[in-house]
């Protein structure tokens, strides 16, 4: 059963198949040579919500329930394109999992300060 609170990885990844297999038919094959599609959709939807941070204050975004939908909504499209690259570069939940925390370990040892005191 999906956790419609806290969706997992994993979960995510699944309902993005599903949501393909019940379209596969009018969608882009879930091959690897697509997602460079996906990436460009995903920018897209980064764009739009850039574009709500630009028009609308961060006070409207964070008290302003019909903007704070909308913002959130956009941010959701961003992950579910995202979700889109994984599946189409058939990366798994674990795989990325791993990945995502070796990249975290790493980024707590960084001295960011240091590192870009030159820009």
């Amino acid at each position: 059963m999906i956790n419609n609170k806290d969706l997992k990885i994993s979960e995510m990844i699944e309902l993005s198949y599903k949501l393909w297999e019940k379209n596969k038919e009018k969608w882009s094959p879930m091959e690897p040579e697509y997602g460079k599609d996906f990436i460009l959709y995903m920018i897209e939807e980064v764009g739009e919500v850039i574009e709500i941070i630009k028009k609308k204050s961060e006070e409207e975004i964070m008290n302003d329930n019909v903007i704070r939908e909308r913002f959130i909504e956009e941010l959701g499209d961003v992950l579910m394109y995202f979700i889109d690259v994984l599946n189409r570069f058939d990366i798994s939940a674990e795989e990325f999992s791993e990945k995502y925390i070796e990249k975290y370990r790493t980024n707590l040892g960084r001295d960011f300060e240091k590192q870009h005191k030159d820009f």
